[in-house]
């Protein structure tokens, strides 16, 4: 089989071929087929490409898939020069991803296909990596609290999934997270994440690797916690005595939307840095967040940071951004794979499957953002409309 006949016999036009379909199938290809020989009846190469094409098309569980390719059995037969002329069985879908396939191989060949084209990083702090799990809600077996629960190293900018591993517990994201980092290079990056990461062993980590770090603070460190509290507290000068000189900057946003007002004041400091004993230290932050909704009610909350960025890269208004952009993962990604893709419906708990569909699903949700796409359902509408088209001619 040629690897080039499959884009050429689409024909495709270009606002429907999204990435290049042949240098996709080819990194499909490398994947090590699990399966004995005997059960081979389909090549994993080909059915994890349909898998993502269906994806592309707005096909949200393992059995909408293999109704949607089922239903193109023809076309998709003629296109990938399969032996057999019809699609597997939900069965043999479910069965093929759950083990068949490693899901950590299959994360780290997809990973890099997207992050080849990521622009060099000039300068610390350049690229931005957000750590954050996610629990699969439909694996959560009757009675039980515990699923699959995935932790995922996310590009806020370029919406694309670097690497995801599997986490025995929730609790335990921060034991999952050195082999995750392990698997990317950090080298003028910094990874930020939630007070479930803020801790001594992996800042050092990302240190070694020539990354930066950024790390929201709460109680569970508490000294730091304590720290960073007491240095933003406003200080009372007596009588005769001037207040201690400080070194704070700050940043403000201002956001207008839905009929809601949202407003952000970052302060940042370097006093901490030559007395901390946390590796790497450079700055701390207090976030101050109001918002008003439609109604006129506010809300007010303050978060304390960490970073070891120097105020030379990590200026208050990078700070700001970074701190906006990490939630972007909730949003950016969370969001989209729990509405538009409804992983959380899904109830496939065969082997590896649930975290191969969630890899699927991502690496859609990637195709579509590394094209600047932002809408999820149009860019799937419209892909089923122009690719349905394509296989039409290519049957004719």
């Amino acid at each position: 089989m040629q690897i080039r006949t499959l884009s050429t016999a689409l024909n495709l036009p270009n606002q429907t071929l999204l990435f290049d379909l042949d240098e996709l199938y080819g990194v499909l290809r490398g994947i090590k087929d699990r399966r004995g020989k005997q059960g081979r009846q389909y090549p994993l190469a080909e059915i994890l490409l349909i898998g993502v094409l269906a994806k592309l098309t707005g096909q949200t569980s393992s059995r909408a898939m293999a109704d949607w390719a089922k239903l193109r059995s023809q076309e998709l037969h003629h296109l990938f020069h399969l032996r057999h002329a019809k699609m597997p069985h939900y069965s043999t879908w479910s069965r093929i991803m759950g083990q068949a396939v490693d899901p950590d191989e299959l994360e780290r060949v997809l990973g890099q296909f997207f992050g080849r084209d990521l622009a060099i990083v000039t300068q610390p702090g350049q690229r931005h990596i957000c750590l954050d799990g996610k629990t699969l809600r439909g694996t959560i077996p009757l009675g039980e609290s515990q699923g699959v629960h995935l932790l995922a190293a996310y590009l806020p900018r370029e919406g694309v999934v670097l690497a995801q591993v599997q986490v025995k517990t929730v609790g335990n994201e921060i034991t999952a997270a050195p082999a995750l980092l392990a698997t990317l290079d950090l080298r003028g990056a910094v990874v930020s994440g939630d007070a479930n990461f803020a801790a001594r062993p992996l800042s050092e980590k990302i240190l070694r690797a020539k990354g930066d770090y950024l790390w929201v603070i709460k109680e569970n460190q508490s000294q730091m916690y304590q720290d960073i509290q007491l240095l933003f507290t406003p200080q009372q000068s007596r009588p005769g005595w001037s207040a201690p000189p400080m070194d704070f900057r700050g940043a403000v946003s201002e956001d207008l939307g839905h009929g809601r007002q949202e407003r952000r004041q970052i302060t940042v400091s370097s006093l901490l840095a030559g007395y901390s004993l946390w590796p790497g230290l450079s700055q701390v932050f207090q976030l101050e967040r109001s918002r008003t909704n439609a109604l006129g009610k506010m809300e007010q909350e303050t978060a304390y940071g960490i970073t070891s960025l120097p105020n030379s890269t990590g200026t208050p208004q990078r700070l700001l951004d970074l701190v906006r952009e990490h939630w972007q993962i909730e949003n950016g990604l969370h969001y989209r794979r729990d509405r538009t893709f409804r992983e959380d419906d899904s109830q496939l708990r065969m082997g590896h499957a649930p975290q191969v569909l969630a890899i699927l699903n991502h690496t859609a949700w990637g195709v579509f953002a590394h094209q600047g796409e932002t809408n999820l359902p149009h860019a799937q509408r419209t892909f089923a409309y122009q690719f349905d088209r394509a296989l039409a001619r290519l049957a004719s």
